[in-house]
């Protein structure tokens, strides 16, 4: 059970809000050391782990288009796209996100969108465009419906991607099971993940539902 202490590590570390980073080298230190190794070997585990998912920094590489987007009016430009657009709400929008971002995830396209790809340059901007046509947008209005479509992200792509037969996180499970015994199949797997991922997007939905109503309710009051 003390190799499970790094994870205590990591708990207590955003609580306490410390730096990310710092805090999981720091668990990781911690569940080797806890597991026997000593502190050169633990080192060496770590920094493995680093050259060998090296590859994930190739996402890097899309922020200075995406700065580039930017300077040139992106923002801007999906603004004035929702503006023209009849009857469109911040609540529809986002849903109408959600089900992009969880259909393709279900299809094992997890790329097609994310916090720096989609939602800071277009969704974002899309929704506080169509909040303003109820209402002007006050600083905490405005950050609220930011954390709204961050959330519509990252919900719809942790229920979306399990349906994916092929992800890493099916795989897991799989590995996981079969060391104790549990045979499955990825298909298996993949179908009883349909009826979760239905569930958050109705769930999800009521909650859009209710930040139009919220929307609405404040736009007859400054009325």
């Amino acid at each position: 059970m003390l190799v499970l202490s790094g994870i205590a590590v990591i708990i207590l570390g955003f609580i306490l809000r410390l730096n990310a980073m710092l805090v999981v080298a720091c668990a990781a230190l911690v569940t080797g050391l806890a597991a026997g190794l000593d502190i050169i070997a633990t080192i060496e585990r770590l920094g493995a782990a680093v050259r060998d998912s090296r590859f994930i920094a190739v996402v890097w590489l899309i922020l200075p288009m995406i700065g580039l987007l930017e300077r040139a009016g992106l923002q801007e430009q999906a603004a004035r796209l929702i503006t023209g657009l009849k009857r469109v709400t911040a609540g529809r929008v986002l849903f109408a996100y959600f089900l992009l971002r969880q259909g393709t995830a279900a299809l094992g396209l997890t790329s097609l969108g994310g916090h720096v790809q989609m939602v800071r340059p277009l969704v974002a901007p899309m929704t506080e465009a169509a909040a303003e046509r109820q209402l002007p947008l006050d600083p905490a209005l405005r950050y609220k419906l930011r954390a709204h479509a961050a959330a519509v992200d990252n919900v719809a792509l942790f229920f979306g991607e399990d349906i994916f037969i092929a992800i890493g996180s099916i795989l897991l499970m799989l590995s996981f099971l079969s060391n104790y015994g549990i045979v499955l199949t990825p298909v298996s797997l993949g179908l009883h993940a349909i009826p979760t991922a239905i569930a958050a997007l109705l769930v999800h939905g009521m909650r859009l539902q209710m930040l139009d109503r919220r929307l609405s309710r404040l736009a007859r009051i400054g009325a």
